[in-house]
């Protein structure tokens, strides 16, 4: 449990790696089967599964003494019959590792902690069965066993997360035949953009619709050992950011790339919108906030990490935000729109919980108390960053779960209060 005093924050950070970036270099450095090497990459919970996950199948991964650098070595494994990998909380790994694991050509069981547990991937299991695999789940939650190969062929598979979509392309890679993916429905795009940036600088062949809704995957293909730097998370940004929106401060921000695909980089121009000014310079972004931040209505289906972040700052405008279009924040780490509406209306912020979003009441501040983390790390140094508007002090438990993607956070935290 964890007592946060209000303050108003204000400097300069260097934000770390991105998540989601990290895991697809170390997934995709496994199934290369050369050496690899990892520079700037998150060191966090969720990328130490994916990381003790590909040891478990042999590679051998090692750090500069700084571990600012990893080496992937994925050459000469030599598998056992059958294996079982802990994916801990992280359903990134979870779900990109599951259609790659295919190929390996042996029963690949992938389970993972409680939250992991509850997540579920029964659409995923279908388009991989309808792609030839062999593959069993709990009622389409993990564990999971996959059996491979994937033989190629034909899949359509609605993507309430677009990690299905990333995990079939990279997976499809692998496949002996030709892959077609159609998606019906598809939320968080940018993501799948993330996977296309991998999948483009290992000269992969494939073609993809502009709404990312068709895509044709070339079987037979392989993946390459690689250098390549991982750049700084916007996902974890968006929280200073925030603060920095709600205490009517300036902080900068430094080591994110403003060409990067990464979809969170949208809560700039949301922030924008609500009065905020946003600079940039190098690779640094200062936002300022504005003496009076204002509501409205946002689509936050192609961004849903940010509504945690987002359900607070709305608490600390003024007049009504509406968050919109995100049914998905429900399947993550928790339920994160009912969750956010039981903490702010724990902390006197008027609030109404929708089936696909929130709207949120705010009057300028918000009151302290205590509120619940859920045991997710975003609603976890969202209440934190809430502190920048607060009256009194937020009190917030398992606060230790931040570390599941910033194990930094309330180091940096704290090196900007006043």
């Amino acid at each position: 449990m964890i007592r946060i005093t209000p303050a108003r924050p204000s400097g300069t950070i260097e934000v770390p790696a991105s998540k989601s970036q990290t895991i697809r270099a170390f997934l995709i450095a496994y199934f290369s089967g050369e050496m690899s090497i990892i520079r700037h990459p998150l060191i966090s919970s969720d990328t130490e599964s994916c990381i003790d996950a590909i040891r478990a199948l042999g590679a051998k991964v090692s750090f500069s003494q700084d571990m600012s650098t990893s080496y992937v070595d994925a050459g000469n494994i030599h598998l056992p019959e059958s294996i079982e990998i802990d994916a801990g909380n992280s359903g990134t790994t979870e779900y990109l590792l599951l259609p790659m694991a295919a190929s390996l050509g042996i029963p690949v069981t992938i389970t993972g902690d409680e939250q992991l547990r509850r997540r579920p991937l029964g659409p995923l299991a279908d388009a991989l069965a309808a792609l030839g695999a062999s593959i069993k789940c709990n009622d389409g939650r993990p564990p999971v066993t996959i059996k491979g190969p994937l033989s190629g062929g034909k899949a359509s598979i609605e993507c309430r997360t677009s990690q299905y979509l990333s995990g079939l392309l990279l997976g499809s890679v692998l496949a002996k035949g030709d892959t077609v993916i159609d998606c019906p429905l598809l939320f968080e795009k940018p993501y799948v953009s993330l996977t296309l940036g991998w999948l483009d600088r290992q000269g992969i062949e494939y073609t993809i619709s502009d709404d990312y809704m068709h895509s044709e995957i070339k079987g037979g293909q392989r993946y390459h050992g690689f250098d390549e730097y991982i750049t700084g998370d916007y996902s974890s940004a968006s929280f200073f950011f925030a603060m920095a929106a709600m205490a009517g401060t300036a902080i900068t921000v430094k080591g994110l790339d403003r060409n990067d695909a990464q979809g969170d980089k949208a809560i700039l121009d949301i922030l924008q919108e609500m009065g905020c000014m946003v600079s940039w310079e190098g690779n640094a972004v200062t936002v300022r906030g504005p003496e009076r931040l204002t509501g409205g209505t946002f689509d936050l289906n192609a961004i849903p990490d940010t509504l945690p972040i987002l359900a607070v700052t709305a608490a600390a405008a003024e007049g009504t935000t509406k968050l919109t279009n995100v049914p998905q924040a429900r399947i993550k780490e928790t339920d994160r729109i009912k969750s956010m509406h039981e903490n702010l209306s724990a902390l006197g912020v008027e609030c109404e919980e929708e089936y696909d979003g929130l709207i949120i009441h705010g009057r300028g501040h918000v009151d302290g108390g205590s509120v619940k983390g859920f045991g997710d790390h975003r609603i976890i140094m969202a209440m934190a960053s809430l502190s920048a508007a607060a009256a009194d002090d937020i009190i917030i438990d398992n606060e230790e779960a931040a570390a599941v993607t910033f194990p930094s956070f309330f180091r940096l935290f704290d090196s900007i209060r006043k």
